[in-house]
């Protein structure tokens, strides 16, 4: 048997040789001194033999522990250096399968189908939040070592700052995620995020978005009509207003859509969020679903025909973005808008969908034409498919009406425009449903009505009061209401809403994005390493877009060409408007590493334009 001082005092001699200890232990003596612990052992009738590590990393305790684990093994049936080699590619496995590498995979997984991209969809939300709140305590731990108190740990953390809205998106993701690691990461055999929602902390009552009565819409519509930001932003809360439309659905809309001879805008069903959904679930084609049809009002018509007679050869959108002509407005416009105009906590965009749905019900429209006007679920299954396409041209008289009764509002005649309708029923024969079909144009995709009866069907006829009225422009203001404002305050006007766009940030906020202290942000616009812009007392604003480490370098590359103290709005305008030389995107969105000069290079030039005829 060894002893320390016998292994201590082996000595090379030139030859191989081994000294034994007992249990199959030896220590084996190269011929140039290097010493290894061997245990020897009988496998399936075969002599085995199993390193177990160098002398004097491992000593003789060590190895005789050793020796007697991988006994254990023998006795149990289990080849030790299988064992050893299975756990090898375990610890390898382990620390490849980390939990980020896990969450990459799992997104690209997510990308293959057929989600939307966006700031605001799943696709955009998932890497913001998790950015957050999970990866820098799961980023590098292996998978398979990631427990339900962890997850509940990190949850919790979410809903005690109180979002407890996350906390219930992070619980449905981790469990989905979860889910695809026990399918692709070999030996994983438990699910972790299963049943966090036992655990959950009760949600809040659902806030629906606020809304207004109708004789709530006059204020809202004379202050629309007074609304001097960009006109675009008003067309598109009035649009909203004659249609009914999400704002995701106006967001999106292209001329291909409108048809303003027939008077209809045909919003593909990839866009509309129902159709979406019902196509993901179901695994349609677009083709496979009618569109939403939304029918016009001569006011809504006359909107869009404006909108669409100043359309730029780069526009992709009605309603473009501010920074990219191919890019559209931000979700946020519309309800800053709002804000300005007063409405905050009152109104929103998707608000006023709750606004005229309630007014169309108070005055006697039927619900399932208000329900296929939102292109609502329609909780009858048969004719859930069909409803975003049925009653076109009931709705087209609806919806003129409407418009008709806005006008009303914003003249101050609520009686007027309160008058209740007379709906009548009438039964006529039921008429097949192929028949119908192939009448219908192919643009309407009208599905077949509902029989209440198997030889008839009951037919709503409204009989719409005749009100006197005066129709206003849905463009321009009134001329009785025309005020002159100089061109100082409307240049005022417009600055201040490119200042309190949602993308220009305050310093505080762009420091904590950029996760440096409010003083180095401060230290950097002083030394003119960062852009910002200031309007009077609003303090200043720092573009967002300066986190892209491209668009910072294009930045800064300007900021050190042009002479110190030239008016930092010159240098924005620069940057964010569209360029014949790029194909009609700013500098800002067509910058790339290889035309970094060339895009510094316009945007000095046209400050240097800028500050000339300043000067003249």
């Amino acid at each position: 048997m060894l002893t320390d001082i016998m292994v201590r005092q082996a000595k090379a001699t030139g030859k191989h040789y081994t000294l034994p200890d007992f249990d199959g232990l030896s220590l084996a003596i190269s011929s140039i001194g290097t010493k290894r612990w061997h245990f020897r052992y009988t496998w399936l009738g075969r002599q085995r033999r199993m390193t177990l590590g160098g002398y004097p990393q491992i000593s003789l305790r060590e190895a005789r522990d050793r020796r007697d684990e991988a006994r254990e093994l023998v006795a149990k049936g289990v080849n030790p250096l299988r064992q050893r080699e299975q756990d090898r590619r375990s610890a390898i496995l382990a620390e490849k399968s980390t939990f980020e590498a896990v969450y990459e995979a799992w997104v690209a997984f997510r990308k293959q189908g057929r989600l939307k991209e966006g700031r605001q969809t799943t696709l955009g939300l998932i890497p913001r939040i998790f950015d957050k709140d999970i990866l820098p305590s799961l980023r590098k731990r292996s998978i398979y070592d990631i427990t339900r108190a962890d997850l509940i740990e990190l949850v919790g953390r979410i809903e005690k700052r109180g979002a407890p809205s996350v906390a219930e998106k992070v619980r449905t993701w981790l469990k989905q995620l979860f889910r695809y690691a026990l399918v692709v990461v070999p030996g994983l055999e438990r699910n972790p995020a299963s049943d966090l929602d036992v655990v959950a902390m009760p949600q809040p009552p659902v806030r629906h978005n606020p809304f207004l009565r109708m004789p709530e819409l006059p204020e809202l519509l004379k202050a629309l009509r007074k609304y001097r930001g960009q006109l675009q932003t008003q067309l598109g809360v009035r649009m909203l207003l004659l249609t009914g439309v999400r704002t995701g659905e106006l967001r999106l809309a292209t001329p291909d859509q409108f048809h303003l001879d027939e008077g209809l805008w045909i919003v593909p069903p990839d866009v509309v969020k129902q159709l979406e959904l019902k196509m993901q679930k179901e695994n349609l084609r677009s083709e496979d679903i009618p569109p939403y049809i939304v029918p016009l009002s001569v006011q809504a018509v006359e909107l869009v025909r404006h909108l669409l007679d100043r359309f730029k050869p780069a526009q992709k959108y009605v309603f473009p973005g501010a920074k990219s002509l191919r890019q559209t407005i931000s979700e946020n416009t519309l309800n800053a808008a709002l804000k300005r105009m007063g409405y905050a906590g009152r109104l929103t965009g998707h608000g006023i969908r709750a606004t005229l749905s309630t007014a169309l019900n108070e005055v006697g429209y039927p619900d399932k034409w208000i329900d296929a006007q939102l292109s609502h679920v329609d909780p009858n299954p048969v004719r859930r498919t069909y409803n975003h396409a049925e009653y076109v041209e009931q709705r087209r008289g609806m919806m003129q009406d409407w418009a008709d009764r806005l006008d009303l509002l914003e003249q101050g005649q609520v009686d007027a425009a309160s008058i209740h309708l007379t709906v009548l029923l009438e039964a006529r024969a039921e008429v097949p449903v192929k028949e119908k079909a192939s009448s219908t144009p192919a643009y309407a995709a009208v599905a077949p009505p509902m029989a209440s009866s198997p030889a008839f069907e009951y037919a709503e006829a409204v009989v719409q009061p005749s009100i006197p009225m005066r129709r206003l422009s849905a463009v321009r203001a009134p001329t009785v209401q025309a005020t002159v404002i100089p061109k100082a305050q409307r240049e005022r006007m417009i600055l201040l809403d490119i200042l309190e766009a949602p993308h220009n940030l305050s310093v505080a906020d762009y420091a904590k994005l950029a996760g440096k202290s409010r003083r180095w942000i401060t230290h950097e616009i002083t030394t003119g390493n960062l852009l910002s812009i200031s309007l009077g007392n609003r303090g200043q604003r720092v573009p967002d877009w300066q986190l892209d480490p491209l668009k910072r370098r294009l930045v800064q590359t300007v900021l050190k060409r042009i002479p110190r103290g030239v008016d930092s709005w010159n240098v924005y305008h620069a940057l964010t408007r569209p360029y014949e030389l790029f194909g009609g995107a700013s500098p800002l969105d067509a910058v790339t590493p290889q035309n970094l000069d060339v895009a510094a290079f316009a945007v000095c030039g046209t400050v240097g334009e800028s500050m000339e005829w300043q000067g003249d």
